[in-house]
């Protein structure tokens, strides 16, 4: 995969230089710039993952270049300035940028502010979740959150639907309590709450009544549960 491109338009020499050898250092690929001529023809030739644009600079400001910009290109933009004034960031915002931040400020706080629009903004490399789960006769639909055995449809509650899917997904795997609760009964898990218990008997009651085998739902003590 290629290293993500950041653009960067600054005329301070020393923060520019500083900011840069702190994006490489983070694994990005930094072009700078130090005027905003310059940054705009680069910006408009090229394309950059994301954009970090000072506020005041020589022979084109930070406002106008983003205006150009915004014409023809939606390039993740933040802005950075001197100026920390409520008016001075909105601004920046009603002109397109997608962020703000305002000197000085904190590395960390940017590079975070960096790595957010990133995640917004980048195509999505997880796979998928199924719609659909199928195994041996076991089939589950996640849309109509209805379980069927061997083309029969077996009777379920939203919870017991949710709870299975949850183990069938995750098949092999042991998934805590404390995860299963959250994502099944949208809760912490108490100390002395046996609630998942109780679902996780009723579901395997059910498997087995339709003669499928409901053992494969196992208890691992001490740990969660695990669809086998």
């Amino acid at each position: 995969m290629s290293k993500i491109r950041i653009l960067l338009i600054e005329d301070d020499n020393e923060l520019n230089h500083y900011l840069a050898a702190l994006l490489s250092k983070s694994d990005y690929h930094v072009e700078q710039c130090f005027d905003g001529m310059a940054g705009l023809t680069l910006a408009q030739s090229q394309h950059f993952n994301l954009i970090l644009l000072d506020k005041m600079l020589p022979k084109l400001d930070g406002v106008s270049v983003l205006k150009a910009l915004r014409e023809n290109s939606q390039q993740p933009v933040i802005m950075i300035s001197a100026k920390g004034a409520e008016e001075e960031r909105i601004l920046g915002l009603q002109h397109g940028a997608d962020d703000y931040i305002a000197k000085p400020f904190n590395t960390q706080e940017l590079l975070l502010r960096i790595q957010n629009i990133l995640k917004r903004s980048l195509p999505s490399s997880a796979p998928k979740k199924p719609s659909e789960l199928q195994i041996d006769g076991l089939a589950l639909n996640h849309k109509k959150q209805t379980i069927y055995v061997n083309d029969h449809e077996l009777e379920c509650t939203t919870i017991q639907f949710k709870l299975l899917w949850e183990l069938v997904s995750q098949q092999h795997n042991i998934v805590t309590k404390a995860d299963l609760s959250q994502a099944v009964l949208n809760k912490k898990l108490g100390a002395y709450d046996r609630s998942l218990d109780m679902h996780l008997s009723r579901v395997r009651r059910k498997l087995n009544e339709a003669n499928w085998l409901g053992d494969r739902l196992q208890t691992v003590h001490g740990k969660g549960y695990c669809f086998k």
